[in-house]
């Protein structure tokens, strides 16, 4: 065990010493660490049914933190007024995704109750910036482009859980003889989760402010505050039978309306602390589900990834920008660049729980095989997609894709791992 953390620090060191100069090719982050923990794994170095422990804490951790962090940074004033990509992508394209990916993946899932399939497709609907951080970072592309790929991956995983959660449900009570409990259950998960974030969300702003106008707090505890405020709500919302992760998001919604871009510290920590967080999970699910995870890539469950990739995404987005002032050039690169990344891991371990095992695994391996094919692809991608898209926006001098002055306002969501 020890050697293996040795070797993990070792290796993170060595990344971050070269990190800046990765980030201009087509390795990234996910890609090295996924890779790190299979050959950790492959060399039997790290103990796989205590990492698989580890893994559920830290996966947790991550999306309680990341939920409320990235909804914290959300200003819904700009983005119902100046930022009509991202909105159109989350409020249409989401949607479409999810239909979508249910229609095409059912041929391949025989016998499987629609919800169930349903299932598949939301948990592969969510994006992660992170995997295509070649592209939200480069500025060679637009700035505008990159701000609408990173609100919506940003925002998306969000919006996506409660479906997530929705279907897991339905899929539970369909294999039940006794379905009420379930559909209670699920009940109960969306609503109290909501309600809980919305209290603790609003409540917990007002304090900050009011702390920060007395001065009564600074910059280092805030960010303390912040963090306890997300883990508060997640058990709060536990406790009495909600959601938690739905209520993390929540509160982070409301959080972020009443403190207004007050609290520096939202932004800070998804740059540093969060991504050595994301990182973390990365690596445990490249040492103790990546390995299992191919063993189990059949051609289906092939064709169901390379049909959310290249088809189910891409579709859905051009169609939700239509009538907008995004060139089909804007449509086809913001489709190809919605990478599968943590948060389709983490929903996938999340529902597991939940469903019959004859499914549970298969959706799990499912997920875990999207995400290591989308990091090696989105990764190997961005880079050279960053200046196709850079030299095409160029070389058609089209004013629709440049930064309108309304939409020059400060980034809703920074975070870019």
């Amino acid at each position: 065990m020890t050697t293996g953390l040795l070797l993990l620090a070792l290796f993170t060191v060595s990344y971050c010493m070269v990190g800046k100069r990765l980030s201009s090719t087509g390795v990234t982050a996910p890609m090295l660490f996924i890779g790190f923990g299979v050959s950790l794994s492959a060399a039997g170095i790290l103990p796989l049914a205590e990492s698989e422990r580890i893994l559920h804490v830290v996966a947790e951790v991550a999306l309680i933190i990341l939920l409320f962090l990235d909804a914290a940074q959300t200003d819904f004033i700009s983005l119902r007024r100046r930022h009509v990509w991202p909105v159109r992508m989350l409020l249409i394209g989401l949607p479409l995704s999810l239909v979508l990916g249910t229609l095409v993946a059912m041929p391949f899932l025989d016998g499987w109750p629609i919800v169930a399939v349903a299932l598949v497709a939301a948990v592969l609907a969510p994006t992660d910036a992170a995997l295509g951080q070649a592209v939200v970072t480069n500025p060679i592309v637009p700035e505008r482009a990159r701000r609408a790929l990173t609100v919506e991956s940003g925002l998306n995983d969000g919006m996506a859980l409660p479906a997530v959660l929705l279907f897991a449900s339905l899929t539970a009570a369909a294999m039940e003889p006794d379905p009420r409990f379930w559909l209670t259950f699920g009940a109960k998960q969306l609503v109290l989760g909501p309600l809980v974030g919305i209290v603790m969300g609003f409540v917990g702003g007002a304090i900050v402010i009011r702390a920060v106008d007395k001065g009564y707090t600074s910059a280092t505890f805030e960010g303390v505050g912040a963090l306890s405020l997300a883990c508060a709500t997640y058990l709060g919302a536990t406790a009495i039978g909600g959601n938690g992760f739905i209520a993390a998001f929540v509160a982070g919604l409301c959080f972020g309306s009443v403190i207004k871009g007050r609290c520096r510290f939202i932004y800070e920590f998804t740059e540093s602390e969060g991504q050595m967080l994301t990182w973390g999970a990365f690596f445990l699910l490249g040492l103790t589900l990546v390995p299992e995870a191919v063993t189990h890539l059949t051609w289906q469950s092939l064709a169901i990834i390379a049909l959310s990739l290249f088809v189910v995404r891409p579709l859905a987005i051009w169609v939700s920008l239509i009538g907008t002032d995004a060139a089909p050039v804007t449509r086809l690169f913001f489709g190809w660049f919605g990478p599968r990344g943590l948060a389709t891991a983490l929903f996938a371990l999340l529902v597991v729980r939940q469903i019959d095992h004859e499914m549970s695994e298969p959706v799990l391996m499912l997920a875990i095989n999207a995400v290591w094919i989308s990091a090696l692809l989105h990764g190997l991608s961005a880079q050279p997609g960053a200046k196709w898209y850079a030299a095409r926006v160029k070389a058609m001098g089209d004013c629709a894709e440049s930064e309108p002055v309304e939409d020059s306002a400060k980034p809703l969501i920074t975070r870019t791992s």
